[in-house]
């Protein structure tokens, strides 16, 4: 990345950067514990996938703790949902289009 993608992918003047980074040490059953590994022997602290080192772009917020990556992209609850709906169980929402009642005002 850093000797492909950051040279011909220029920050503009006009916009301002900010990112985050995180870490986890993820538990023994995570889908992310092999990658972790990897990461971690290469580059340190990561959330599975990618290191805190190479998160940091313009200016750094900071780093989340105990946040992996499918927390950072919210499949983490997505990913509860399909277990709770597996076991036999429903949703008692869904997620309607329109205004803030499901009414489409």
């Amino acid at each position: 990345m850093a000797e492909e993608f950051n040279p011909k992918t220029p920050d503009r003047e006009d916009v301002r950067y900010f990112s985050y980074g995180a870490s986890v040490e993820p538990a023994l059953w995570s889908a992310f514990r092999q990658s972790h590994r990897i990461v971690s022997l290469e580059e340190g602290a990561n959330d599975g996938l990618v290191s805190v080192a190479s998160s940091r772009w313009g200016e750094y917020k900071g780093t989340l703790v105990n946040v992996s990556h499918l927390d950072l992209i919210n499949w983490t609850n997505r990913l509860r949902w399909l277990v709770w709906e597996m076991m036999g169980n429903k949703r008692k929402w869904v997620l309607s289009p329109g205004g803030p009642r499901g009414t489409g005002d």
